[in-house]
């Protein structure tokens, strides 16, 4: 950036000069990537290793995603995101995990690892993913672990003396480190870390879009994931997760897709690959869809996407307006309600089901739950058994002409789903009105396994702890 310096009590003109060239630097919109990894494992997480030894394992999976970056780059990409635990794997003990650890600074620091290795303590990794980002003038975003000394009159000090974090990390494309967050909602696996006192709202800006950053389970919290968005007014998400697929609500792709849209926001979710653990599922979505996404339990290699999102989601013309959730449904008289009613249980939770018997009509439902999520669904049962009614399937046989599903709620966090045979997206196919009713105008192209209003009333969480769960 040029910067002229005006002569004295020309202050007033510099700062609007300033402005005009930061406005000319904006893009309007960019090209963003996330890459699903298949991360090369530890053979023993049980049994400690050298410091030596724990690098040469992250060193092949840093090979593996520097040819994803290279790749990413040469077709334009701004910024890619690589996923949790993509470096060193996961289900290790607290003591079998310190080996992979680096001492993370404070990006106030201002501090290109790759040109000033010396600097601080030992930091290979950071040395090479900032080379790689610096190599390839892109923006990396990768999750490692990062520690801490603390002092002995620390009432949460850990009995080894330090502190431990799932930590996500991002390089800018001259190589220096812009952004350190970490993870606040740690999930029931995550026993080898800590997480922070307070939970962090990490952002940062770029010429290409305002930037926030969070880590898997912390989507299915208040903090820090919807301060971002509603608060802090962030463009983009970006999301490193290791996301075990739980059918049939709580998919990668069909939760981050609805999230995105709920919210609002340009979501970036790039998950590990591990059919072991159920994980695959990454994608880029923006407030009114998905751009694009993955999702394969066959192949177990690993997988790019690459394409082109808007800069500012919230200035164009195409996005969503304000959706009042309670107008359309409490529009409705008591309609006569049908007789076909049962209990299943989704997530060990009770749900009310209604069966539908006929080929059309309306079907009202209505209840009352105090519980922080509240679901309102209509989906595929697994056989004919109304047992099965709420166990994962993932596919069906049935098409719909057309469906509209709408509720009256305690919050306006709504997050719309619609999945088909296959785990597949709906992209284009329903939409959300402003009078609060999701609804699809067309016969659908694919069957459908669930189409669902998932509404997470924050207000009713419990007080926060260290191992998170859906």
């Amino acid at each position: 950036m040029l910067l002229i310096i005006p002569p004295r009590g020309s202050h007033a003109s510099a700062a609007v000069f300033i402005l005009s060239v930061l406005e000319a630097c904006t893009l309007d919109s960019y090209i963003a990537a996330v890459y699903e990894h298949n991360v090369i494992l530890s053979e023993d997480t049980e049994i400690p290793v050298s410091a030596e030894d724990a690098f040469m394992l992250m060193d092949k999976n840093m090979d593996i995603l520097e040819a994803a970056i290279k790749a990413a780059a040469k077709q334009g990409a701004h910024i890619i995101v690589t996923p949790e635990d993509g470096i060193y794997g996961c289900v290790f003990r607290r003591e079998t995990i310190y080996p992979y650890l680096e001492d993370i600074p404070d990006p106030q620091v201002d501090w290109i690892p790759c040109t000033d290795p010396e600097r601080f303590a030992a930091s290979p990794v950071q040395k090479r993913l900032s080379c790689l980002s610096r190599n390839n003038s892109i923006y990396v975003v990768a999750n490692m672990g990062d520690k801490k000394p603390c002092n002995s009159s620390d009432p949460r000090r850990p009995r080894d003396g330090h502190y431990q974090y799932n930590t996500n990390v991002v390089f800018d494309s001259e190589g220096k480190l812009v952004a350190r967050y970490h993870k606040y909602n740690l999930f029931m696996r995550d026993k080898q870390f800590n997480y922070p006192k307070e939970p962090e709202f990490m952002t940062f800006n770029t010429s290409f879009g305002y930037f926030g950053i969070f880590t898997c389970a912390d989507i299915l919290f208040h903090d820090p994931a919807v301060v971002l968005a509603s608060r802090f007014q962030v463009d983009t998400i970006l999301f490193p997760t290791a996301w075990g697929n739980t059918l049939p609500l709580l998919s990668a792709v069909q939760f981050h897709s609805a999230w995105a849209m709920g919210m609002g926001v340009n979501f970036l979710s790039t998950n590990t690959r591990n059919s072991s653990l159920a994980m695959t599922g990454s994608g880029i979505y923006a407030p009114d869809g998905p751009r694009t996404y993955h999702y394969n339990t066959e192949m177990e290699n690993g997988h790019l996407l690459v394409t082109e999102l808007s800069s500012r989601p919230r200035l164009s013309p195409t996005y969503p307006a304000a959706v009042n959730w309670k107008l359309y449904a409490s529009s409705f008289k008591q309609l006569p309600s049908n007789d076909h009613h049962f209990s299943g249980v989704v997530y060990r939770d009770l749900f009310s089901f209604t069966e539908l018997t006929e080929p059309k009509g309306n079907l009202v439902s209505r209840f009352s739950v105090s519980s922080p999520p509240q679901i309102c669904t209509l989906l595929k049962c697994k056989s004919t058994d109304l047992k099965s009614c709420g166990q994962p399937v993932e596919t069906a046989q049935t098409k719909f002409d057309m469906f509209s599903l709408s509720g009256t709620f305690g919050t306006n966090y709504v997050f719309p789903e619609v999945l088909y045979s296959g785990v597949q997206l709906a992209p284009g196919e329903f939409e959300v009105l402003t009078d609060g009713h999701l609804i699809s105008w067309t016969r659908t192209s694919r069957p459908v396994l669930s189409v669902t209003l998932f509404i997470r009333w924050y207000e009713k969480d419990p007080p926060h702890t260290e191992q998170a769960s859906p």
